[in-house]
């Protein structure tokens, strides 16, 4: 069947309000975030339902045409960019809340919603939802799920594997796999969902997720502290979870580079009238906001005492917090800012993170000496962020991807926290897998799509 064939076919089956010849499909299906150069797809395709999923990947198993999952589109390593020949498809239209149970902190999504949408949702019941990113607005809930996504609040309440309940997945034969399931505890052979969690979509589509809700705090403290240098963060960080426990639900560490950047491209004041090595942002969850601040006064004035803080700002309102919390809003503007932005996300021994920084400022300057470079991460979890504007090293973007890989092989950390692999990181995924664990993963995939026809040529 030619593939003209094929698109009446995918046509009529689905119909042209579902379907879209690759001609006809607008741009910003082309690429994601990651700046990987846009590649037209054979067709878009926006399910409505999951039998439309379903039907798709039937049609597309039975002749042979690959398909690649899209979501916001907003990631970084080029998951959901499309590949030649290959049916893209979107489930922006599979949108719907389909239940929400305060009692049972339980709410069930199709994968097309927004995190966003599903935050908003869990505040109205009186609950949270864990995961939180810059691209709440537009990322979705199925793409937090096929790239495990973490962000701010993975300290306190872990990643996007630990919201999951209960997936509903399309395999590449267009079977249905029904595991919405609202038990944590069912051990009843292999956990199947976990294999989705994280796959980038090569294993399967995504089109219901049954996620874990948690009562929101009744009060939340903010504080704002410098300190000399990463050794004295770790203890500052330690004394807070001492005194605390779990409810430490933030602790964002930015490097001077990163803070200075986010002064300047979002006109921010100087929150102290020094410039310092490195500033937290910590967020402390309870239920009376005047005791969590005057708990938290007391520990940061015991780290004071031990030479760990230099300084702090307690926020006295809600206002102050959010005007505190500005500064961690840069990468936002990476790309507008930096000429290309080249970012890295990776995971490091708890310990190793300042040295590994510093080892990475100091090949980077031995070889760039112009270069501009921002250090910033989740560092109670161990995730690093670094970004280096590629005009400041003569566009020497490759390069400059060895020297930081290398660095995360040396100090045996991961090459993707919470970004995923997808096309970006896929030639340094040996420095995080051994060949055993990677044998492993590629006889998954050839159980579950042996014609490899998910999202072709990401992470492997």
């Amino acid at each position: 069947m030619s593939r003209e064939q094929f698109l009446e076919q995918l046509i009529s089956t689905l119909g042209a309000d579902v379907a879209q010849r690759g001609a006809e499909v607008p741009q910003r299906f082309w690429t994601d975030w990651s700046g990987t150069p846009p590649v037209q797809p054979l067709a878009l395709v926006r399910p409505r339902s999951t039998e439309d999923v379903s039907a798709l990947l039937r049609l597309c198993s039975q002749h042979r045409v690959a398909v690649v999952p899209q979501g916001g589109l907003t990631g970084l390593a080029g998951a959901a960019v499309p590949a030649q020949d290959a049916v893209a498809v979107s489930l922006e239209r599979m949108n719907a809340i389909e239940e929400v149970n305060a009692q049972t902190g339980l709410m069930q999504v199709q994968a097309g919603v927004t995190l966003q949408t599903v935050q908003e949702t869990a505040v109205n019941a009186g609950m949270v939802f864990g995961v939180d990113l810059g691209a709440r607005g537009s990322c979705q809930i199925g793409g937090n799920v096929s790239t495990n996504a973490g962000g701010n609040g993975v300290l306190q309440h872990g990643m996007m594997r630990d919201q999951v309940l209960g997936l509903e997945v399309v395999l590449a034969d267009g079977s249905v796999l029904p595991m919405l399931r609202p038990m944590i505890k069912n051990n009843t052979g292999y956990d199947l969902k976990q294999f989705f969690i994280g796959a980038e979509g090569t294993l399967g589509i995504v089109t219901r997720v049954l996620l874990r809700l948690r009562p929101a705090p009744q009060a939340t403290a903010t504080t704002l502290v410098a300190m000399p240098d990463f050794d004295s963060a770790l203890a500052v960080l330690k004394r807070m979870q001492s005194r605390f426990g779990n409810s430490v639900a933030a602790y964002e560490l930015m490097w001077d580079s990163f803070v200075q950047a986010s002064m300047s491209w979002l006109k921010l004041s100087a929150p102290f009238a020094e410039r310092h090595p490195l500033l937290a942002l910590i967020n402390i969850d309870g239920k009376d906001e005047a005791q969590l601040q005057s708990e938290m006064q007391e520990v940061l004035e015991q780290a004071m005492e031990a030479g760990e803080v230099l300084d702090a700002i307690v926020a006295q309102s809600v206002a102050q917090a959010q005007t505190l919390w500005k500064l961690r809003e840069a990468p936002a503007e990476l790309n507008n800012h930096m000429h290309p932005a080249i970012n890295f996300d990776v995971s490091l021994p708890q310990a190793d993170i300042g040295r590994f920084a510093e080892a990475c400022e100091a090949a980077f300057t031995a070889r760039w000496p112009g270069k501009h470079s921002l250090y910033f991460g989740h560092v109670g979890d161990g995730n690093l962020h670094v970004s280096v504007d590629g005009k400041t090293v003569n566009g020497e973007c490759d390069a400059v991807e060895a020297e930081l890989y290398g660095l995360v092989a040396a100090f045996k950390g991961s090459v993707s926290a919470e970004h995923g692999i997808g096309l970006h990181k896929k030639p340094y995924l040996y420095a995080s897998r051994t060949p055993q664990e990677l044998a492993a993963m590629r006889a998954i995939k050839l159980a579950l799509d042996p014609l490899s026809l998910m999202n072709p040529g990401k992470v492997f």
